[in-house]
């Protein structure tokens, strides 16, 4: 399911981002995305969003920036006499005119702020608390997105099942039809039977009726579609938060289509082909749909 999610949170010291998003996907693959120093937060992001969600591509981006407004100056000597001894050097073989005192001071590294505090074990302890409690509300709101799209799902899931039950009910009606071609068929191989030389034993002849009979017969299939279409209401009405149908949904799918390729082999009639044909594009459709469902 898709969903998409931005908390932002802050400190004295820092401001930091997190983004949450998510995409269709068969099973639950988490991407994390961390500052520099702070892979430690790794793994418990990952608990997190396992402990609320058991399906989907998960992107979780944390961006942190520091806020040291008036912030001591620091001023690299070092760098500054390595400009200075490059430029009296290019200045000799060039000739061209000295660079200005503020020219130098301009270059990148020469003075910065200085950032690079040791902070306590207590701070840190801290800022990973306060990091902790944005990424709880960041994914709290990614599952209130993925819900939101899983109730307007759930029309579209519940449409396709009336299909499948739709057209269920079309082939039930059309296999008690084809009794009468099956009838008519039956009559002419059993003629042609009958004529074979040397004549079939009884035990043979029976064989070949039974063949042919359990050939035409696409009850047993009728009835498990309509086991698997209440089975399919009973996951629907299931669906909530903490209880998680969407595998049950995939393996449903596969049983729904196993009947319908079974009645289309079976079948001895062209419109009850052309259900059969119609039924797995409709259980296609279902599929595609559950492969979004938590």
């Amino acid at each position: 399911m898709t969903g998409y999610a931005r908390v932002q949170g802050a400190d004295q010291s820092r401001r930091w981002v997190w983004e949450a998003r998510s995409v269709n996907g068969r099973n639950l693959e988490i991407r994390c995305r961390l500052p520099q120093g702070l892979d430690r937060l790794e793994n418990p992001a990952r608990s997190a969003v396992g402990a609320r969600l058991k399906r989907g591509n998960i992107a979780l981006t944390l961006t942190i920036a520091a806020e040291r407004k008036g912030a001591p100056l620091r001023f690299n000597r070092a760098l500054l006499a390595e400009l200075g001894a490059l430029v009296d050097e290019v200045r000799k073989a060039t000739g061209a005119a000295p660079p200005t005192a503020d020219g130098l001071l301009r270059v990148r590294g020469v003075i910065e702020e200085d950032d690079q505090v040791e902070e306590s074990d207590e701070a840190i302890a801290n800022l990973d608390k306060a990091i902790a409690r944005s990424l709880d509300e960041v994914l709290d709101a990614l599952v209130a997105a993925r819900q939101a799209e899983g109730r307007a799902l759930s029309g579209v899931v519940e449409g396709h099942i009336d299909e499948i039950e739709g057209l269920s009910g079309r082939a039930a009606d059309r296999a008690t039809a084809q009794i009468s071609t099956v009838r008519t068929r039956f009559e002419g191989q059993l003629e042609e039977l009958l004529q074979r030389a040397p004549a079939l034993s009884e035990e043979r002849f029976a064989q070949e009726v039974a063949l042919l009979v359990g050939k035409a017969d696409v009850r047993e299939e009728l009835d498990r579609l309509t086991a698997h279409i209440a089975q399919a209401r009973s996951l629907l009405a299931e669906a909530r938060p903490g209880n998680p149908v969407g595998r049950k949904f995939d393996f449903l799918c596969q049983e729904f289509n196993r009947e319908a390729n079974t009645l289309c082999s079976k079948s001895a009639d062209i419109e009850l082909t052309r259900i059969g044909i119609d039924l797995k594009g409709a259980i296609e459709r279902l599929r595609e749909q559950v492969q979004n469902v938590e």
